[in-house]
């Protein structure tokens, strides 16, 4: 892995000692951009400041508010996340999972370990952002065709028209003006509320 193959990672870890096994697991695997931050305080803008691939939290014994703060962390950054503690109950697995956390691994902190959980870290993450992907284009494509079926109730009612003859209308209309036919339809609900 060459340098500018090389995914830029960060650890977020307040142990020096643990970082440095971390480190080393990675720079082992041919990782070679890593970077430590060891410090809590604007841990949000330091990790802007780095803008890693992948981020890696290790978490001796975490609080409910450290624990928390990592996953309001998680859910702002959109990227990888690997969080190792060393204990844990079930509302926090929970809890991660929610957050967005790729790996929640408990009493896992081992150097020959870190390669194949980074691997699963991104494969879910990817895995997870194209369910995302896909969520979002299916609520948006649901809202366009609330937005059509509203506006051809619209053109039936002013314009007297069936509705196919309503919908051939607004695809038309579509096509000349080298639109969308939700742009369309959305043009004539903002006309029409205009109108009133």
């Amino acid at each position: 892995m060459s340098a500018e193959q090389s995914p830029k990672i960060v650890i977020v870890d307040e142990s020096p000692v643990r970082a440095a096994i971390l480190e080393e697991g990675l720079r082992e695997a041919g990782f070679t951009q890593v970077v430590h931050i060891s410090e809590m305080q604007s841990l949000l803008a330091r990790i802007y400041a780095v803008d890693p691939d992948i981020i890696l939290i290790d978490l001796e014994n975490p609080s409910r508010d450290v624990l928390e703060a990592m996953f309001q962390v998680s859910r702002a950054v959109k990227r990888p996340i690997a969080m190792f503690v060393d204990q844990s109950d079930s509302a926090s697995i929970q809890a991660s999972v929610e957050a967005g956390v790729s790996a929640y691994i408990v009493d896992g902190l081992k150097k020959e370990r870190i390669k194949p959980i980074l691997d699963l870290c991104v494969s879910r993450f990817n895995a997870f952002a194209k369910l995302q992907e896909e969520l979002e284009r299916t609520k948006s494509q649901l809202e366009d065709r609330k937005i059509i079926e509203r506006a051809k109730g619209i053109l039936m009612k002013v314009k007297g028209l069936t509705e196919d003859e309503a919908y051939v209308l607004l695809r038309s209309t579509a096509m000349r003006e080298k639109k969308k036919i939700g742009e369309i339809a959305q043009s004539i609900i903002t006309a029409s509320e205009m109108l009133k």
